[in-house]
């Protein structure tokens, strides 16, 4: 896919990889539609992406609410005329044990509404928003599109995060599927795993924490955002990228 003139919608686009990601893809002559809850956020990344030249648009949407996401998708394409792209970016983060043990006692367990709504937003989320992109698109007639979904290191599995790691298994999961059963209208899916991403809540933790983190990668360093938004390229200019994950984790996952 050439990605110049292009249509993209970016979920989580307000900050963090999202931002990146949009002002990578503006960069290439790609047109953008935000979607995030803060639109403060959403506001500041629109600047960017003007600024590179790009049409950009912001839609306040709850990735979670099926009539929001419906409704968000049809204004998209009213508004761009088309849309290409989806990268499916949304997530919040509600860690905790399964069970909290002290002495032998259980002290704590895991919320149900915490699990729930991790995976509301995550997988839930990018169900709903690949299925109104992949419905346009092919309503639409484009010649190609590709769904692009953010996972995780964590869909292996990670201490604290059954909820995180569920919801991003199901992602590479669903994307896969997605592959199979959209390749007959050139409709292509991908996930993406990052690994150890500079992000607004790593740059919150000490000094001495994020060092010790760096340490743990074998290349000696965090990545940057801007790492995960040329995979995002990548995948998109690769027109026989389907049906898989790739890392991006500097050599192994923390």
């Amino acid at each position: 896919m050439n990605i110049n003139g292009k249509v993209f919608a970016i979920t989580g686009g307000g900050r963090g990889l999202g931002r990146a990601i949009a002002e990578g893809l503006a960069n290439k002559g790609g047109r953008i539609a935000l979607l995030d809850l803060d639109e403060s956020a959403m506001a500041e990344t629109a600047e960017r992406v003007s600024e590179a030249g790009s049409d950009v648009r912001c839609y306040r949407c709850n990735v979670a609410d099926e009539e929001l996401v419906v409704s968000t998708f049809e204004q998209i394409v009213s508004d761009f005329g088309t849309l290409h792209g989806l990268v499916n970016n949304a997530g919040i983060l509600r860690d905790a044990r399964l069970i909290k043990v002290n002495d032998g006692k259980v002290v704590d367990r895991m919320s149900c509404d915490n699990f729930e709504l991790v995976v509301d937003v995550h997988m839930k989320g990018a169900f709903l928003c690949a299925r109104e992109a992949a419905a346009h698109m092919v309503e639409q007639g484009v010649e190609e599109g590709c769904l692009v979904s953010m996972s995780s290191g964590a869909f292996r599995g990670n201490f604290g995060q059954s909820n995180y790691s569920a919801a991003k298994a199901g992602i590479v999961a669903m994307s896969r599927v997605w592959s199979k059963e959209l390749a007959k209208f050139n409709i292509r899916s991908m996930a993406i795993a990052p690994g150890t991403i500079e992000t607004d809540m790593l740059r919150s933790l000490p000094s001495e924490a994020l060092q010790g983190l760096a340490k743990m990668v074998p290349l000696g360093r965090i990545g940057d955002a801007r790492n995960i938004a040329q995979t995002v390229e990548f995948i998109f200019e690769n027109d026989y990228l389907s049906g898989d994950v790739i890392d991006v984790c500097g050599g192994g996952f923390v």
